[in-house]
């Protein structure tokens, strides 16, 4: 198990020009293949003389940040718009399906979504585009039917959306839902025309793609034309107030293009004019035209976005320019699907499968990012280069909170790759990826094997390396893999019936409370006018995110008598301390994580604490008592006791480890390496007197790398010298 610590964001800040939180400009595709940009093989099309797709301004972004092979979406709309919100992915998020119910009650107000994050970090929000919850399917009167699961009450300010996925099948709605909203309005939304009146008097646009102002255009607006312009509006008033004040914004545009219908964009004047006097234009199918002239178009909206990012007040001079401090990711939310366009200009770049397959034409999907500051800035990559790295889209929440300096949501499935854009600190690397699809198929890949798992057929694993189109079966020569595979996507619960999910409890015990009484948590429910969609009461399960906060003035304590699996658990004192005691030989099991916040002291006492991922001791957080974690550890906070860490373990800068002098026998023991940082102190010398020269072993590591602040060690008047050796650490006793 590797797990890195994630660059703080003192660490990232301190990297760019100019020190500000960067902007954040987030652009959501839907249904573009993997292979429909340049850089993934569009490209090469045009280069060898076959018929290709002109994305000419998400190339050029391509060129000026990275482009990330291995981007990973879901396989079907409202699927990856919970994941890519709540940073769950598809086991634990509760919109696993395109199910217009699901649409309806998805995000749920427990949950932590994207907005919710950056608005209270400070950030103005926007969003733009299918949004795909809360609202009901009417073409002409749609009404809001749930409140909780609307964009404004996600931290969203911003607002011109489509709220039913299926409402959003066409690019003519007549009506779309518009924050910020008067007075009064309901769930702060209200109904707009759907007219692009509001933009014709303005014509200072780069590139034209929407013809505002032709005679010919309809009087609904096509609906990508509304959107875009919205955010090229707060884009500019955004770019100007971050230029007076330093307040940064978050704009995330979610169009419709290129999904079906594909024929509607006939109906706009000069629909194919980007296509004038190409070659292969007119032999292609009318579907393959219409889907071209769809991408180019967003491609040319995307366009107007960047002009705006350099030169926000539009006056011609870029003096003004926030393209520096701002990051822009380009994603589509799944793979390509079958059709005309795919066959006859591999949109989905020879990927097996296509949209709503498990298979990596289903899930993969193309993924650009830019941000002028750290990449080709301060940080060591290379602009313009493809990068392997896996990146899926629940991690695009724990990444730009990390940016933004928000907390990252409790237990969520992603993982933060700020420490990648910004080419500093410590990047986590994942240990697998789940998604699932429909026909009870699931996958999950680790490092390069991917196991594509039903149960109704089979098992299939692919060696991602050496066969990226999945075409050679080697299950049958790897059952180990197979086997262990097929337990670890069990666990993360894709298999369960639709309408399941994470649930939100917390800690309701008193003082000396036992974890194992379901009357010492919370219950859950997740309702809407009258209809319960989700009860979980009772004793905690793993699909728990679990909160013990003490917020009284008096110390309180709790106790795990029986072993206790959750998904995640944060302990936290907000004025007095909150401990947390285990039972000999009792496990405590945070599969994604546990989080030891400020005034948290959790005591092993001879039982265990276990997570896939990582236990994480915050600043004012204790972990003691002899016991073992079988996680990685990063330490932030204080390590005292007689404790064996089955992981690597990372001892940040406010970090202290306290060693206990009694005997060698009281060292801290890491079977993976162990990364030092902070302070080393003593405990107790427990009446014993050192003799000059004598030594303690206080850390046991598969390597050590790194150094204590302090060279010595000051206790009861006796000082010890610290000791570096391969695997060891140790303190001295000098006169």
């Amino acid at each position: 198990m590797r797990w890195l610590f994630a660059i703080t964001l003192v660490a990232v800040l301190a990297a760019t020009s100019d020190a500000k939180r960067p902007n954040i400009l987030y652009l959501y595709v839907d249904d573009m293949g993997w292979g429909a940009i340049g850089p993934n093989g569009q490209s090469a099309r045009r280069d060898a003389g076959k018929p290709s797709v002109r994305t000419p301004h998400l190339d050029a972004l391509a060129r000026a940040g990275l482009n990330f092979t291995r981007g990973y979406g879901c396989h079907v709309c409202s699927p990856a718009r919970s994941s890519q919100q709540s940073g769950f992915h598809q086991g634990h998020t509760f919109a696993d399906r395109n199910d217009p119910d699901n649409a309806k009650k998805a995000m749920r107000s427990d949950d932590v979504l994207m907005g919710d994050a950056l608005s209270r970090a400070g950030y103005v929000t926007g969003y733009w585009g299918k949004w795909g919850y809360g609202g009901s399917k009417d073409q002409q009167s749609p009404k809001l039917d749930n409140l909780q699961t609307l964009p404004t009450s996600h931290g969203y300010q911003h607002v011109l959306a489509e709220l039913h996925h299926v409402r959003a099948h066409t690019f003519f709605q007549p009506t779309l839902w518009h924050a910020p909203a008067p007075s009064g309005s309901r769930g702060g939304l209200h109904l707009i025309p759907n007219s692009m009146s509001r933009y014709q008097a303005d014509n200072a646009f780069p590139n034209e793609p929407a013809l505002q102002n032709h005679s010919e255009y309809p009087a609904t607006g096509y609906c990508d034309d509304a959107y875009a312009f919205a955010a090229l509006e707060f884009i500019r008033e955004g770019g100007q107030r971050y230029n007076k004040d330093g307040t940064p914004f978050f704009g995330l545009l979610a169009v419709q293009i290129p999904h079906a219908p594909f024929g509607e964009i006939e109906q706009l004047p000069q629909w194919d004019r980007a296509y004038a006097g190409d070659p292969h234009f007119e032999s292609l199918s009318p579907q393959t035209r219409q889907w071209m002239a769809m991408v180019t178009r967003i491609d040319a909206h995307f366009g107007n976005l960047f002009s705006a990012l350099e030169d926000p007040n539009n006056d011609g001079d870029r003096s003004d320019s926030i393209a520096e401090n701002t990051l822009v990711v380009f994603q589509s939310d799944n793979g390509g699907p079958a059709g005309k366009n795919n066959v006859e200009l591999d949109a989905n770049g020879g990927l097996r499968g296509n949209k709503g397959s498990i298979y990596e034409g289903g899930i993969r999907v193309p993924l650009v990012m830019r941000w002028p500051a750290m990449i080709h800035g301060k940080s060591k990559l290379k602009a313009g280069t493809n990068c392997d790295k896996v990146v899926d889209v629940t991690d695009l929440l724990p990444t730009f909170c990390e940016l933004a300096g928000a907390p990252v949501p409790l237990g969520i499935d992603g993982v933060s790759i700020a420490p990648t854009l910004a080419g500093k600190g410590y990047q986590r690397e994942r240990q697998f990826l789940i998604h699932e699809a429909g026909r009870g198929q699931s996958s999950i890949i680790l490092g390069n094997d991917k196991l594509v798992y039903s149960e109704k057929r089979p098992p299939e694993l692919f060696d991602l390396l050496e066969d990226r189109t999945e075409s050679n079966n080697i299950a049958a020569s790897h059952p180990d893999k197979v086997r262990r595979l097929t337990e670890l996507i069990l666990g993360e619960r894709v298999t369960e019936p639709k309408g399941f999910a994470n649930t939100y409890h917390r800690w309701a015990g008193t003082d000396q409370g036992q974890t194992s009484s379901a009357d010492n948590w919370s219950d859950y429910v997740y309702e809407n006018n009258g209809v319960t969609y989700m009860r979980d009461a009772g004793a905690p399960q793993l699909s728990w995110v679990a909160k013990m906060w003490n917020e009284s003035a008096e110390e309180k304590t709790a106790f795990v008598d029986e072993n206790l699996e959750l998904l995640a658990l944060e302990i936290r004192g907000t004025k007095a301390s909150q401990r947390l005691k285990l039972s000999p030989g009792v496990h405590l099991s945070g599969r994604n994580e546990i989080r030891l916040g400020a005034n948290s002291r959790l005591e092993l006492n001879g039982g265990k604490a276990i997570s896939l991922r990582w236990v994480e001791i915050q600043e004012g957080a204790v972990l003691s008592g002899d016991g073992v974690v079988e996680a990685d550890v990063f330490n932030q906070g204080k390590i005292t006791g007689k404790v064996r860490i089955d992981g690597e373990m990372r001892q940040g800068p406010n970090g202290e480890l306290v060693a206990s002098l009694s005997s060698n026998d009281d060292s801290l023991t890491v079977s993976g390496p162990v990364t030092l940082d902070g302070t080393l102190t003593v405990s107790s010398l427990r009446g014993h007197a050192p003799r000059h020269g004598e030594a303690w072993t206080v850390i046991r590591a598969g390597a050590v790398s790194g150094r204590f602040k302090n060279s010595d060690v000051v206790h009861e008047g006796q000082r010890f010298e610290i000791g570096y050796g391969e695997n060891v650490v140790t303190l001295t006793a000098v006169r």
